[in-house]
């Protein structure tokens, strides 16, 4: 399908009396491509471009659907026409006519059918383990759209910050394995077209909201995809991103309004000041330095206060939403957007898809911030969100400390992990949040804790025990690092086996270490065993103080209890049984699902140095 030129068409208007010569007037894109009828939100607004299109004048004569107005804007070569699609329209190709005096063109426009199957976007939610992906980085699945006519930025596997070549045929390569490894959804990093001269791999400059980068193959492609891993059991997410665009994309030539962009088009550094917009006693200069500057130079930051724009950019979501049958979106850098367009935003989408999720990125290590953004949340200041998770970046941060950590005389490393989950009631719903040990912008979880092992795996078994959704950074499982440096191209490496001659294949096992494949072993246990266990999903959850540096939790329902102990002593830890026996009476023994032994429950608990235990309590 095409999405940069949806239709061009020329449109040649003979001169009237006052004028001798010929007018010409093209139509090159309409967006959305196509739209569908069935949607609770009746307007929908169309983005016509072309040289000359904001002097044309749109009507429809078809059943159910009417113009029910038209904007020119300062660009003469923008127009955006709002169609109201009543329930009796019907599905078809209606003929919207542009004219201009007494001449005039028609441009068809297909009106498809939602799919009214919830399946069809059924929301991620915590019984899911997400596997992110890093696509430019994964596999390479088709050789031949490593480089394309016309678009810079040539595959160079030596250059990190470079194309490698990953596409999206890679990942239908791949979901056999996933699938294998017990994740049942993927979050991609963004696959539309990034149409930049360099450091295009990461999918964060979008240049056209329409079109996936044909490098990773084409718009059919992706919802083949989707449907591919549909049928494996794996949901797909979205990575979106409504804050900013590429430098390149087409809109920086020739902006419909002037105030497009913030600042006028013109760079101006954000501040990263988030707290700002929460803060009591901030002031109005602060809260535009933040949310109305960019990231860098090549990252124009958008103005969704400009009604427009915003209709344009909640379409969009919506359309990748039917189109491809999403199981969710995560939304990128979720605070810097306008806060009440994201409200809004956020409404709109679960107000079409009621069962559908969406997880915000709130890189902030205090849980208020975080809290502030989440659905059902009271805020201090009245504000309203219709987000339903957020990335748990505060349990992420306390992790990382609590096993890097040493304790004192009087206190164990872990406490810090044990007060942030303490402050769980700061969240409107903490089941709903999205952990994870490490994601595409930080260390390696294997680097972050010093290539230990042992840590490594009370890190994965607490990401895949504690309440919320688990994610796990493609290649965590196989202890890929980055050692040697902090740059997000090494800690985005590629994936051994993803391209044809690689010595190392982790979908295989050649030539991997055996530590790498007792690693990857270890994961796949554990995620296959957590799809089935609603105690884990749902259950409730309750921690004891840790003490002697081990670290015990249990999640339990009417049904189950699982007791995960954790310790970081070098010597073996007798755990008195006693002080848990608010969950332990009645439980004679408990059946330890990393190893397979079954051990019993009175007197003392043994947990051995730098080991873990994951009991199912019979």
């Amino acid at each position: 399908m095409m999405s940069r030129i949806v239709s061009r068409v020329l449109l040649l208007l003979v001169g009237l009396a006052s004028s001798s010569g010929v007018l010409a007037y093209e139509i090159e894109t309409i967006e959305p491509p196509f739209w569908w009828q069935g949607m609770e939100h009746k307007e929908l607004q169309l983005l016509v471009h072309g040289d000359g299109v904001g002097r044309l004048t749109p009507s429809v004569d078809y059943p159910g659907v009417s113009v029910n107005r038209f904007i020119r804007v300062q660009s003469p070569n923008y127009l955006f026409v709002y169609l109201d699609i009543h329930e009796s329209a019907r599905p078809g190709m209606l003929d919207i006519v542009f004219t201009h005096g007494s001449e005039g063109l028609t441009q068809r426009y297909e009106l498809r059918l939602k799919n009214k199957d919830s399946a069809h976007t059924r929301g991620f939610d915590s019984a899911d383990a997400i596997y992110l992906i890093t696509p430019d980085r994964f596999a390479n699945g088709d050789l031949a759209n490593d480089n394309i006519e016309g678009m810079g930025d040539q595959v160079n596997r030596k250059q990190l910050g470079g194309r490698h070549g990953g596409d999206i045929k890679g990942i239908v390569n791949a979901l056999d394995y996933i699938a294998d490894m017990g994740f049942t959804a993927i979050w991609l990093n963004p696959l539309l077209e990034n149409a930049m001269p360099s450091y295009s791999y990461h999918g964060y400059s979008t240049t056209d909201y329409y079109k996936v980068d044909p490098r990773y193959g084409s718009n059919e492609d992706y919802r083949a995809m989707v449907a591919a891993a549909r049928q494996k059991g794996i949901g797909v997410i979205m990575d979106m991103i409504v804050n900013h665009i590429g430098s390149e994309h087409p809109w920086m030539a020739d902006m419909p309004t002037a105030d497009w962009i913030n600042n006028g088009g013109r760079f101006m550094p954000t501040s990263h000041e988030r707290t700002a917009l929460i803060d009591p006693y901030a002031s109005q200069a602060d809260l535009k330095a933040f949310a109305d500057g960019w990231f860098v130079k090549t990252m124009p930051d958008l103005n969704q206060r400009n009604p427009l724009m915003a209709d344009y950019l909640t379409q969009n979501a919506i359309w990748w939403i039917e189109y491809l049958g999403l199981a969710g979106i995560r939304q990128d850098t979720y605070p810097y957007s306008d806060k009440d367009y994201m409200s809004e935003w956020t409404r709109r989408i679960m107000l079409e898809y009621p069962h559908f999720n969406m997880v915000g990125e709130e890189w902030s290590n205090n849980q208020p911030t975080v809290a502030y953004w989440q659905r059902g949340k009271e805020n201090h200041d009245g504000y309203v969100s219709y987000l339903p998770s957020l990335m748990d970046f505060p349990l992420q941060e306390a992790l990382r400390r609590a096993l890097t950590g040493e304790g004192s005389p009087w206190e164990s490393s872990w406490k810090v992990l044990y007060r942030t989950l303490s402050n769980d009631f700061l969240y409107a719903d903490p089941n709903a949040m999205v952990i994870f040990p490490d994601n595409h912008d930080m260390s390696r979880i294997y680097t972050q804790l010093g290539e230990d092992y042992d840590l490594f795996r009370m890190a994965i078994l607490y990401v895949l025990t504690m309440r919320g959704t688990p994610q796990i950074y493609y290649g965590t499982e196989i202890l890929m690092d980055n050692r040697a440096s902090g740059d997000h191209g090494l800690i985005r490496s590629d994936f051994p086996g993803g391209w044809p001659g690689d010595k190392k294949n982790a979908f295989t096992g050649k030539g991997m270490s055996r530590k790498a494949k007792e690693a990857q072993a270890y994961v796949r246990l554990l995620l296959n065993w957590r799809k089935a266990q609603d105690v884990i999903h749902t259950g409730r959850l309750m921690h004891f103080n840790p003490l002697d540096d081990v670290y015990v939790y249990f999640r339990y329902d009417d049904d189950d209890k699982v007791m995960v102990a954790m310790n970081k002593s070098r010597k073996p830890v007798e755990l008195d049984a006693a002080r848990f026996a608010e969950m332990l009476d009645g439980h004679a023994t408990g059946r330890d699902v990393i190893t397979g032994k079954t051990l019993p429950l009175s007197g003392s608990i043994t947990v051995g140095g730098r080991d873990v235990l994951l009991l199912e309590l019979e």
